[in-house]
């Protein structure tokens, strides 16, 4: 049985907001704009927005660098996209001189994406807490019904 992978098709609108983004880290990360290229450009991660929880987008970017001492170096960027209300909002960017750096901010994104499950212990206990303030609240004003 063959695995079914079906790439999705950015619009061309999506992809030159894309490449403008990582044009932007560039330069934020001291890189000359203009002497400096993006040499490929990628969706690593690709959550649909629904309409309980908004969409996610993360990309990949690498390219050549030039420093104001035109010294050349491949760079390896990153971009993080949300999506709400079907419009796409730069979160965070940020360029690395590895590919280990960028996948150390790949697993930070992994974790804030993640939803939260009840079966955290915090969650348990928030929501007993609430569950006990309530209880009491209406506890006390049952008892003041009653004694007015």
């Amino acid at each position: 049985m063959a695995a079914e992978t079906h790439p999705r098709r950015f619009t061309e609108r999506i992809i030159r907001q894309v490449r403008s983004d990582s044009t932007r880290a560039i330069m934020r990360a001291r890189y000359c704009t203009q002497r400096s290229e993006i040499l490929h450009l990628r969706c690593v991660d690709d959550r649909a927005e629904r309409e309980e929880v908004f969409g996610n987008q993360l990309w990949y970017f690498e390219g050549i660098g030039v420093d104001e001492l035109d010294s050349r170096r491949l760079v390896y960027g990153v971009m993080e996209y949300s999506i709400q209300f079907g419009l796409q909002e730069l979160i965070d960017d940020g360029v690395f001189d590895s590919e280990q750096e960028r996948d150390r901010f790949r697993s930070l994104y992994q974790q804030e994406v993640e939803r939260p499950s009840w079966r955290q212990p915090a969650h348990r206990w928030l929501v007993a807490g609430m569950i006990s303030v309530a209880a009491m609240t209406f506890a006390v004003l049952l008892v003041k019904t009653l004694i007015a």
